[in-house]
């Protein structure tokens, strides 16, 4: 058969079907070149791709930023449980929502507030200005072109005007702030009885079959967590600089001749004057007498009379004039100018010509000159050493992060092609978990445990990015994972102590709180807060703030969220502090904020909280809208995904 079509696919009939095979190969082709193959997609916001890379980017950094701010108390489970990549996602179809939405009304950033974005950014300053180099830099170790932090920069301005637009535009009534000031101001009498939950500790463990059931009905609760052995490069400017060879005799030399005017010592003069004052108003023929009087007095100065009588006898200066005119050793930047530019070019033991300034008209002699001429080199040279040591390993430092940036990138399976051209050392760690134990020195910040269970590094298997673990000291890290362990379920025996002591700490805090609620039924059937309490203290820290201090946080919360007690007849209310001691508290009155006691600044304080709360309410209800209104897509997210 095949003989037979290859003897008839001749001239235009062989043609016709290499046409019609070649048609669909082609776009079959460039199908997949231009996006056949892209990456997957995981929601579409009218039409708008959110990408799994840029979900999973947005995970990471969200977990960054909880560890950053938790510290100690992250705890990685706890955020797995509550889905963080299902709400991430969510924020991520909302702010593609707003910004269509912005796009779609018009609103732009102009370059001028993109520039003036940048020059203001902290991260781009060196010695309190913008540095190109600096700014250049940053975003070359965050992997960025400045046109693409740009775009992200614009796009980031353009997502706050709407909000700001509409928050704005909230504002807030008299009756309005007087109701929020009797409310927010409204004070609270209560009483309230702390019922430890040590007190109803049970006289017997539990049983073995309750042991079993708890574990059975927690196990994620019994579970040895995620850990990972990293190896990694870490470059370190201060090993540079103690590395890198002592400049030379002759670099010294030269760096003293190029920065003399740095070492400078500042110039300061001893002088004294003879003050003739001249009035504010004083015309010119008055100055011009008063000058001549002072010519006059310069004269028998000149004449060999000794400076110091004739201040004392003529200046007409407070302060100096009973000390011979002396002003004592003066430096620059202190005296009036015309006065300090005529002294500092005055020679020393010559009088000055009659200066004027504006108390009147001067002369003045410097009677002796310090400083002004540069420190001696050997005074400087271990300085001049140590910042060329260091400036010389700070340039080292700069240049070798960028090589180890791009080649552990180039090679992202391995540190060992790095480590050999840059001539550092492969480092292991020992086991750390996601909450950080185990990481020491540079592998203990969180943005570096955040890297090591990325999805990119722990997953993919890469290298990480260039990561700086220390703001405030010059170090540059690269990791891979080495070894990882899951979370795994630790056995019932080895848990079996630490069950027995949670179940029998629930039920002293249930009979805590049974206690208090027999306590409070008591008291609402009308026996008297002292017969109730029995040997429990009754607390009465009488009328009291919402924000008071010295009653337990949810004693207070329980005293406010108390109904209003009637008139004779006070209300109580149960609860249970974080420890699992039980409270009851008891209102005995309330006092409503006045309004008429704030003064006109605390008033417009209090309008503008409302209205700023008044205002993200009502941008909120607007972006509730507008997502309501969107054609959203999503793809569902699996188990597998929420845990990278």
């Amino acid at each position: 058969m095949l003989q037979a079509i290859k003897e008839r696919a001749q001239g235009w009939v062989a043609w016709a079907i290499v046409i019609l095979i070649s048609v669909p190969f082609a776009f079959w082709g460039i199908d997949s070149y231009l996006g056949g193959g892209a990456e997957p997609v995981v929601a579409k916001v009218d039409g708008t791709k959110i990408t799994e890379r840029a979900l999973d980017r947005n995970v990471d950094r969200s977990r960054m930023q909880l560890r950053e701010r938790l510290g100690a108390a992250y705890n990685p489970d706890l955020f797995e449980g509550m889905d963080l990549r299902a709400q991430v996602l969510d924020r991520m179809i909302r702010d593609t929502v707003l910004m269509d939405a912005s796009l779609d009304m018009g609103l732009r950033v102009s370059d001028e507030a993109v520039r003036a974005a940048i020059l203001a950014e902290p991260a781009f300053l060196a010695d309190g200005r913008f540095d190109k180099n600096t700014y250049e830099r940053v975003l070359r170790l965050q992997g960025l072109t400045p046109s693409a932090y740009e775009e992200q920069l614009r796009r980031g301005l353009l997502s706050t005007q709407l909000p700001r637009a509409v928050s704005d535009s909230a504002f807030v009534t008299d009756a309005e702030v007087d109701a929020a000031t009797r409310l927010l101001r409204q004070r609270r009498d209560l009483a309230y009885v702390l019922l430890p939950a040590g007190d109803f500790a049970p006289n017997e463990d539990p049983s073995d079959a309750e042991v079993q059931a708890f574990y059975d009905q927690n196990p994620d609760r019994f579970v040895a967590p995620e850990r990972v052995r990293i190896s990694y490069l870490l470059l370190d400017a201060e090993q540079l600089s103690t590395e890198s060879a002592a400049p030379d005799e002759a670099s010294l030399r030269a760096a003293y001749d190029a920065r003399v005017d740095e070492f400078m010592e500042p110039e300061r003069r001893e002088i004294r004057h003879i003050l003739l004052q001249v009035p504010a108003d004083a015309d010119a023929d008055t100055a011009d007498g008063i000058k001549a009087e002072l010519m006059g007095i310069r004269e028998q100065v000149e004449s060999g009379a000794d400076f110091a009588d004739v201040a004392a006898e003529h200046s007409e200066d407070p302060g100096s004039a009973a000390q011979g005119g002396d002003l004592g050793m003066v430096g620059r930047g202190i005296m009036d100018p015309a006065f300090e530019q005529a002294a500092f070019e005055l020679e020393q033991g010559r009088v000055s010509e009659p200066v004027r300034s504006r108390f009147g008209y001067h002369l003045i002699e410097v009677t002796a000159v310090e400083g002004g001429e540069p420190r001696p080199f050997d005074e400087v040279r271990d300085q001049l050493a140590a910042e060329l040591g260091s400036g010389e390993a700070e340039a080292a430092y700069f240049e070798l992060a960028e090589q180890l940036a791009n080649l552990t990138y180039e090679a992202p399976d391995s540190l060992i092609p790095a480590a050999e051209a840059l001539g550092l050392e492969v480092q292991t760690s020992d086991w750390i978990t996601r909450d950080g134990a185990g990481g020491e020195g540079p592998l203990a910040p969180t943005r570096v445990i955040a890297a090591a269970f990325s999805e990119d590094v722990l997953v993919r298997g890469n290298n990480s990015e260039l990561l700086e673990p220390d703001a405030d000291r010059m170090q540059a890290i690269v990791l891979r994972v080495d070894e990882h362990e899951p979370a795994a379920g630790r056995p019932l025996e080895e848990v079996r102590d630490e069950i027995v002591q949670v179940l029998q700490e629930q039920a002293s805090a249930e009979a805590a709180l049974a206690a208090a609620d027999a306590m409070g039924s008591r008291l609402g059937a009308g026996e008297g807060l002292e017969v109730v309490a029995g040997d429990y203290e009754v607390q009465r820290p009488g009328f009291i703030t919402r924000n008071d201090a010295e009653v337990p946080p949810t004693a207070l919360e329980l005293a406010f969220r108390a109904p209003r007690p009637s008139e004779g007849e006070p209300t109580s209310v149960t609860g249970q502090l974080p420890g699992g001691d039980a409270v009851m508290v008891t209102v005995l009155g309330v006092e409503d904020g006045e309004p008429d006691d704030l003064d006109a600044a605390v008033r417009d304080a209090e309008r503008r909280m409302l209205a700023r709360s008044l205002g993200d309410h009502g941008f909120e209800a607007v972006l509730d809208d507008l997502v309501a209104r969107a054609k959203i897509e999503r793809r569902a997210l699996s188990t597998d995904e929420d845990t990278p």
